[in-house]
């Protein structure tokens, strides 16, 4: 099974798209599927009310801090490197995808759908895969 598949398997599960596109990665990053879906559950449905960013981006920017944080709590040495792959991430998704905006790719305002949740969970991944080499 691909991860495209195994994230639309998790959707069709009833993850949001957060969780879907995390949790397909979990043996990659090394974290329990269950601390990645606990981690996601509040960026679902674009952060909750669809005004914010699209979740399949949250959980891939979720992914880039699992795999590259030092985890240094007392003296953080990854921050700047982490930042920039999420601002890749976040850059290469709204190519994919022509927003970021959750209420933007549903087409709330404009009743012109950009893009549908699988298909931003999908090019989550492809994302993922593309940024982070996962």
């Amino acid at each position: 099974m691909t991860k495209k598949e195994l994230a639309i398997e998790n959707h069709n599960k009833k993850y949001n798209c957060a969780q879907s596109v995390a949790c397909a990665f979990s043996e990659e990053v090394g974290v329990d599927e269950s601390v990645l879906f606990k981690a996601c559950e509040g960026f679902g449905l674009g952060m909750g009310c669809m005004e914010c960013t699209c979740g399949a981006l949250s959980g891939a920017i979720t992914l880039a801090g699992f795999q590259n944080s030092d985890g240094n709590i007392d003296d953080p040495q990854t921050k700047a490197a982490t930042y920039r792959l999420a601002s890749q991430l976040v850059q290469r998704f709204k190519e994919k995808t022509g927003s970021t905006v959750c209420r933007e790719l549903k087409g709330i305002d404009t009743g012109t759908i950009l893009h549908s949740c699988p298909d931003c969970i999908m090019d989550g991944v492809e994302t993922v895969q593309e940024i982070l080499g996962l």
